[in-house]
């Protein structure tokens, strides 16, 4: 969750995917944000990341529920 956090904030500076941080996070986060990219900007703000980090949340949330359920 830090790391698509970071990412996120990241759009903020110019320049600041074309990083070392920036590449290596881009590699991690992108294929997940993609998931969610069927949302469209409103008022050229991008709402995919807030979706993904609350599934992120959720599936968190589930496996501990899991691990409480079996330990």
């Amino acid at each position: 969750m830090l790391l698509i956090f970071v990412f996120v904030l990241m759009s903020w500076f110019p320049g600041a995917y074309q990083t070392k941080l920036g590449q290596w996070l881009a590699k991690i986060c992108v294929p997940y944000l993609k998931i969610f990219q069927f949302i469209p900007p409103i008022f050229g703000l991008d709402f995919s990341p807030i979706l993904a980090l609350v599934v992120l949340e959720m599936a968190q949330y589930g496996v501990a529920a899991l691990s409480r359920f079996f330990y």
